[in-house]
């Protein structure tokens, strides 16, 4: 399809021109728009837009969206969605009482994935993988983030880590990769996590850079898992393999990890369900990025990132799904967006631009997704006819998006 003419659009959604940083503070109640539009896209980029008194004449290929509203497609910057298995008996578990914590010390959570993904072959994760990839593309998402993690061995961090990579030049998103081999500590290196840390940074990373298997590292600096000072040598290795910091921290307790993605300048610093208010001080002195994870919140029954005071202190939140078999099977953005608003208390607006603009940042393609842009990907969303973009957290049990196109291509269902 060489170019592709959307008329008639009741709203395009987050019209901008280039940006140099993500949208922070009060910026982000800001959703710039256009009513009654129209959009051009040539060979999968966008041309151009307006209004539809300047409408062009119509090329051979036309949709028109009469009652309608255009987003640029989500930029979902934090999944695991590359697992073997399902974790359902953890979820009984949760229900009968066992915390996450519980779980995981009789070897559950993500130990249990690991044992799953060790007896799973590339090709079985190559088709599941991409079965989610579809499921999330069809509920609008455009970039995603793929981290390893549920390897835990040489091979199997690998292992996964090649997946992805394929999964990077087979299907039509746009995909970035983390490696998290220092997701959590083996059972059989419990007592002597060291070796299992000089394996990540002797025999795997040298490995990933020689295949371009990442573009990020990441660790889980948490009670239990990491130490600040662990993840700092693992972060210092990585960036000497050319691979950018992005952490986990935060999500059960502050034990210094947001100070280590600060002085290691990471991309961002995501989960941030517990934070002092050093921790909120330090993350607004920096330009890191802080990524909050709702679903993670609603699955596990634990308390929620304050996203509203880290708007409030001039940072450019950032929201994505953290797709993974054990605190959130589930890649739905509406419904993250659904969640920022009724128990982060953000508007849609501030909601959306997390999702698009900032996530896009959140994975350095901030020059090729997360607004309607000229010269971006024409990676779009078209609505169902609905009253204004508020529908879209509104309508919590709903699938409004009725269109994706990805590449200047419409996804066929």
């Amino acid at each position: 399809m060489s170019a592709l003419l959307i008329k008639n659009i009741k709203q395009l959604v987050q019209v901008r021109e280039e940006r140099n940083s993500p949208v922070l503070g009060k910026e982000m109640a800001e959703l710039p728009s256009i009513d009654n539009a129209w959009i051009l896209v040539k060979h999968g980029i966008i041309e151009d837009y307006g209004s539809m008194d300047s409408c062009p004449e119509d090329p051979k290929a036309v949709i028109d969206a009469t009652g309608k509203l255009i987003l640029p497609a989500w930029c979902d910057s934090h999944t695991h969605l590359v697992f073997a298995d399902t974790r359902e008996e953890e979820f009984v578990g949760r229900i009968k009482g066992l915390t996450y914590e519980e779980i995981a010390a009789t070897g559950g959570g993500i130990l249990n994935s690991a044992k799953k993904l060790a007896d799973t072959s590339e090709e079985e994760l190559i088709v599941s993988a991409t079965e989610r990839l579809n499921e999330i593309m069809h509920l609008g998402t455009g970039a995603v983030e793929i981290k390893s993690g549920y390897g835990l061995s040489v091979d199997g961090e690998l292992k996964m880590l090649r997946v992805i990579k394929h999964l990077k030049q087979s299907h039509p998103l746009t995909i970035r990769a983390t490696f998290l081999g220092a997701h959590a500590i083996p059972a059989e290196y419990k007592k002597n996590r060291e070796e299992y840390i000089r394996q990540i940074i002797e025999e795997m990373l040298p490995v990933i850079a020689d295949e371009k298997l990442a573009d990020y590292i990441d660790v889980f600096c948490e009670t239990n898992y990491y130490t600040p000072e662990e993840t700092s040598r693992i972060l210092e290795a990585g960036k000497k393999h050319g691979l950018k910091p992005k952490i986990h921290v935060n999500q059960f307790t502050s034990i210094g990890g947001i100070q280590v993605g600060v002085e290691n300048q990471a991309i961002s610093v995501d989960h941030l369900e517990v934070m002092t208010e050093q921790d909120k001080k330090d993350l607004a002195a920096s330009n890191v990025i802080p990524t909050v994870l709702p679903s993670c919140s609603f699955f596990l029954g634990i308390p929620y990132a304050p996203a509203r005071e880290l708007i409030e202190a001039n940072l450019p939140l950032c929201l994505a799904t953290d797709y993974n078999p054990g605190s959130t099977p589930s890649g739905n953005i509406p419904f993250v967006l659904s969640l920022a608003c009724l128990k982060m208390k953000l508007l849609p607006e501030e909601a959306i631009n997390a999702v698009t603009v900032n996530g896009a940042f959140a994975m350095e393609l901030q020059h090729e997704l997360g607004s309607i842009t000229k010269g971006k990907k024409a990676n779009l969303i078209i609505t169902k006819p609905i009253n204004s973009i508020n529908n879209i957290p509104y309508s919590f049990g709903s699938n409004l998006v009725e269109t994706v196109i990805i590449n200047g291509y419409v996804q066929e269902a």
